[in-house]
């Protein structure tokens, strides 16, 4: 009994407590520190010692205030320029007054003749000499812990940044950290003024130089804002710069800061318009791009991106830099004769990456050879929109790979053109796709839709040398033969569907060095076609039926077997391993090479006529000359006693009837094209 009333004793006066206002408690709180702090007393009735005590500390403060108004803060700059010297590895000194007002709700400072040297290897230029800094801090900000500066002012800066080909930069005060590629962060500055500044710019990697006046002003009219005007050079060729913003004045951070840019040189020009979003924080800004030029691999001057050659081209699309991150999204133009759109995203944190995805709704095959180094011609002003002119008179192009650009760079591409402008190859889609890592380019897919048959395969480019080695493979199937031997007075003279397959590696530079270095094997396959019989006969130099069927104009045909044409090839000149032609009334076989660095062939092709004649002049056929224009005959040492004839042909019919030769009635088996095709893979 006596444990239960204890217990509810207990827990009535913690619900009476528990009731009372807190205003209550406070007010018990207060009372008991005035009985019991000895603290609260003392200043409340201050006795003799404390008195002492509080004076002293008001004379301290007092004094200190003194000190700092009458202080030269001048005796500091020695101290200052030594410690920043010390900590940066440069010399750094305020050479001119430094004067200093802290009592103010706005603090500031006025720093006058400053010099910033140059790193150890760039002593010969100072990094900055700026005349005068006047620069305010708000106390109340500072305080809540943000930096807003009501001024920022600098008279006659001058700026030296150098960038050597190794990558070291001048103006980097911590070279040991790596580059984010964030961009500057500044604090808010309301009023920013520069009067007379100057910055020259050189970044030897890319021979770009560039002088450039900077002013920021206040003045109403045109001149107010801020101006960056500068000319210069890159690779040698002219380069202009100008940057125009409005005046730094009443800047916000949730105020977009409306800015222009535009950039002429290396035979491109760009325009942005857009705004920085958060002003000051340079890392982050929104645009609306356009470019224009005679070749995208000039931007590389520009930019530092790899591009690869193009015709003249004009693009424009949203710019968007996130901090490392800049996008360049929903772009639409032309590129030579092909639209082109999509999106590129360039990752410049520590390597650079670059990934794309282009499309084409229609596609010109001469602005894509363009690409794949062929040489172009455009007007005088480099800005036509017309498909480029090959020039140079060669078949494979001879624009050397840039290796040192591939190696600053990591990235991919897909490239997908919906359809292609008629053409004589008969394209009618491109599908490409690559990957570059470490200086080692892979395309994979490289896909070309034909109207009938297909190219597909892979190219792996090591350019992690100055000579870059390359391996390619690719496969040719269903490729219609009439596309290749266009028809002649209305009459198709070959058709049938051809197989094929390219296995090369070796150095070069470009494609024309490759294919004049590669070994490996080039093989054609056509399993089964016709021709006309006009040509099959003479395939066996069969005058009696071949002559008299050309000369009466026959139209009929002849089929085809099976034709194998397989070369190995070494060193740049493919020797031919197996090389036959199967029809129905010949059986011919051929040997020969093919130089692919000077892009001629020397063939020789034996037909012997599977029925008998009653006049045949025998002589092996000779293709020989440039691959772009082969010359087609006989091999007229073989002729025996029979040269008045092949003389008479030659006058009768057009050059290409001198391939006839002596009659010689024999017969010939069939080739086993399975094993013909089997020896080929």
């Amino acid at each position: 009994m006596s444990k239960t009333l204890k217990w509810n004793e207990l827990w009535a006066g913690v619900r009476e407590k528990a009731l009372v206002p807190a205003g209550a408690r406070t007010r018990e709180w207060r009372r008991w520190v005035q009985e019991n702090d000895p603290v609260y007393a003392a200043v409340r009735r201050p006795g003799p010692a404390e008195k002492w005590a509080g004076g002293l500390v008001l004379l301290l403060i007092a004094l200190i205030v003194l000190f700092l108004i009458l202080f030269d803060w001048n005796m500091l700059r020695g101290p200052i320029g030594r410690w920043a010297s010390a900590k940066y590895d440069r010399e750094i000194a305020l050479q001119g007054d430094l004067d200093v007002n802290l009592f103010s709700w706005t603090p500031s400072a006025v720093v006058r003749d400053l010099k910033v040297g140059g790193p150890e290897w760039a002593r010969d230029r100072d990094t900055a000499d700026v005349e005068e800094i006047r620069a305010s801090v708000r106390l109340r900000k500072l305080f809540a812990g943000q930096i807003e500066m009501p001024l920022l002012s600098f008279t006659r800066p001058d700026v030296v940044l150098i960038a050597t080909e190794d990558g070291r930069k001048s103006w980097e005060l911590n070279p040991g950290k790596p580059d984010t590629g964030e961009g500057m962060k500044l604090p808010v500055i309301q009023q920013l003024v520069i009067t007379d500044g100057k910055l020259f710019f050189d970044e030897q990697r890319r021979e770009l130089t560039l002088e450039a006046a900077v002013n920021a002003r206040e003045a109403a009219g045109g001149d107010a804002g801020f101006v960056l005007d500068g000319q210069g050079t890159v690779n040698g060729s002219p380069l202009t710069l100008r940057v125009q913003g409005g005046p730094f004045i009443n800047i916000r951070r949730n105020r977009p800061y409306q800015f222009e840019a535009n950039v002429s040189g290396a035979g491109s020009r760009l325009n942005a318009k857009g705004a920085i979003t958060r002003p000051f924080d340079l890392g982050r800004f929104d645009a609306t791009l356009t470019l224009q030029g005679r070749d995208l691999s000039d931007l590389y001057l520009l930019t530092g991106v790899t591009l690869p050659n193009t015709p003249p081209y004009r693009l424009s699309g949203a710019l968007n830099r996130n901090e490392s991150v800049w996008s360049f999204n929903d772009f639409d133009g032309r590129v030579g004769a092909s639209d082109l759109s999509g999106d590129v995203r360039v990752d410049a944190a520590e390597r650079l990456r670059v990934d794309a995805q282009l499309t084409s709704r229609r596609l010109d095959i001469d602005d894509l050879a363009a690409v794949l180094g062929t040489r172009t011609q455009t007007n005088a002003a480099g800005t036509n929109t017309e498909a480029p002119v090959a020039v140079g008179g060669k078949l494979l192009p001879d624009a050397t790979l840039q290796t040192e650009r591939l190696r600053t760079m990591d990235g991919t591409l897909t490239y997908r053109a919906a359809t292609v402008k008629a053409n004589e190859l008969d394209v009618r889609a491109v599908n490409l796709g690559a990957d570059l890592k470490d200086g080692i380019l892979n395309l994979d897919p490289v896909s070309f839709n034909f109207n009938r048959g297909e190219l597909n395969g892979t190219a792996r480019i090591n350019a992690t040398r100055d000579t870059p080695y390359s391996a390619i493979d690719f496969r040719l199937a269903g490729y219609p033969l009439e596309s290749i031997i266009p028809a002649r007075n209305g009459s198709v003279p070959l058709t049938g569907r051809a197989l094929g397959r390219a296995r090369l590696e070796g150095p070069g530079a470009s494609i024309h060095d490759f294919a004049a270095a590669s070994k490996g094997s080039l093989s054609l396959v056509v399993p089964s076609g016709q021709m006309r019989s006009a040509f099959a006969e003479l395939l066996g130099i069969n005058a009696s039926a071949g002559l008299l069927k050309l000369l009466r104009g026959d139209q009929s045909t002849a089929d085809i077997r099976c034709a194998v044409a397989d070369f190995t090839v070494s060193g740049g000149t493919a020797t031919a391993r197996t090389f036959v032609v199967d029809t129905d009334v010949v059986l011919a076989q051929g040997k020969g090479s093919i130089n692919l660095g000077e892009e001629t062939l020397n063939l020789r092709i034996d037909g012997e006529s599977k029925k008998p004649r009653l006049l045949r002049i025998w002589a092996p056929i000779t293709v020989q000359g440039a691959l772009t224009a082969p010359r087609i005959g006989v091999d007229t040492g073989a002729l025996v006693g029979q040269g008045g004839f092949a003389g008479l042909l030659g006058a009768v019919v057009a050059p290409v009837t001198a391939l006839f030769a002596f009659v010689d009635p024999g017969l010939a088996e069939d080739a086993n094209c399975g094993q013909l095709i089997a020896g080929a893979r």
